[in-house]
């Protein structure tokens, strides 16, 4: 008796190495310069980049959803792996603005990519989402779980920021990113050095859940007298300060971690990309670690801004389209945020997808 056509393979064998194969990312179409922002929040270009380094980001348009730039995204880092998508057997995707309960992201990517039947599933990890999502593919892959893994981070932010918040209106923005990862005859991925700290969930956080707020609208509606004010929607805060002084003291040893976990030492690093959370968050780090004067730094934020899940794979590619890294060289990749949590390891870097 043969198996369902819509059933998976069986398991491949256990790998002992695994490696970032291909990157491909998608940028939104609208570029919004730091000028959009600035009336809105009472503030001006050179206070936005003195404060995090931002000049511009990118915003979805309707059209741009979060499937959609999740595939367009996973599709160049399968052409740039250069594999048949027919060998993808896993999708993982991170995501912390997809406003559905279901049906997960990760089966509707895998379907779009042709792959019906693949375990396929959705995390929420903050900003460290892509990594995470990351380690949990390639530990897939060293048991045998799995042989080639699609790994998205994708982001809509400007659907949660109120546009008149100092603290959160000119750092976020839109963007998906992808990598496959699959076996390797080297060590292409260290353990990941990862972890949370739960005494911090407040810091950066949704003012209210969406129960709360489905509440109000129905007493809103259901007011005759019209008393009841209109509701506000929920809206993502962050407490910026309490989280720069928590990246500041408690990202050093996750790196430092990450470093030993792969044997080296930051010396032994060509490339640095940390999440594009803030430039002087970056450049904190930059100093603690010690990293070598010709050691390349990723500062995506100038002109994408914080992307949350998205930040990591996007940085990658900027620094790899641009030449200012290249396939092959070491990378130290270091994730956080809201939980806050952290994740991040040292890879070999991969080909980035160029369109023809």
């Amino acid at each position: 008796m043969t198996a369902p056509a819509r059933i998976a393979p069986a398991a491949p064998a256990e790998q002992p190495h695994a490696a970032y194969l291909g990157i491909g990312v998608y940028r939104p179409r609208r570029v919004v310069p730091n000028s959009e922002i600035v009336d809105k929040i009472d503030s001006s270009d050179e206070w936005i980049k003195t404060r995090s380094g931002i000049e511009s980001r990118n915003f979805a348009s309707d059209d741009e959803t979060i499937l959609e730039m999740s595939v367009k995204a996973a599709e160049r880092a399968i052409k740039a792996a250069n594999i048949d998508p027919a060998l993808v057997d896993c999708v993982i995707s991170a995501t912390n603005t997809r406003l559905e309960l279901g049906p997960s992201l990760a089966p509707q990517i895998a379907k779009a990519l042709g792959r019906i039947g693949i375990p396929s599933f959705d995390i929420t990890a903050g900003c460290s989402g892509f990594t995470t999502a990351a380690a949990v593919g390639t530990d897939l892959i060293r048991a045998g779980t799995a042989k080639y893994v699609v790994v998205v981070g994708v982001e809509r932010l400007s659907d949660l920021i109120a546009e008149d918040d100092r603290t959160c209106a000119f750092i976020f923005a839109d963007g998906a990113g992808a990598a496959v990862i699959g076996p390797s005859d080297e060590v292409g991925i260290s353990q990941v050095s990862w972890g949370a700290d739960g005494d911090y969930t407040g810091a950066i956080y949704q003012d209210k859940d969406f129960g709360t707020y489905f509440d109000e609208v129905h007493a809103y509606r259901d007011d005759t007298a019209g008393t009841t004010e209109a509701p506000v929607r929920p809206f993502l805060r962050m407490e910026g300060r309490k989280v720069f002084r928590w990246a500041a003291t408690a990202l050093l040893p996750a790196c430092q971690e990450a470093l030993k976990l792969a044997g080296l030492t930051s010396k032994d690093i060509d490339v640095f990309v940390p999440h594009q959370a803030n430039l002087r968050i970056t450049q904190v780090l930059i100093k603690a670690l010690e990293l070598r004067d010709d050691c390349v730094v990723a500062e995506d934020i100038v002109t994408t801004g914080n992307t949350s899940a998205a930040s990591i794979p996007l940085a990658i590619e900027e620094l790899l389209r641009t030449g200012k890294a290249k396939p092959g060289q070491t990378a130290l990749v270091m994730a956080f945020g809201s939980g806050l949590a952290y994740a991040g390891h040292v890879i070999t870097l991969p080909p980035t997808y160029e369109e023809a």
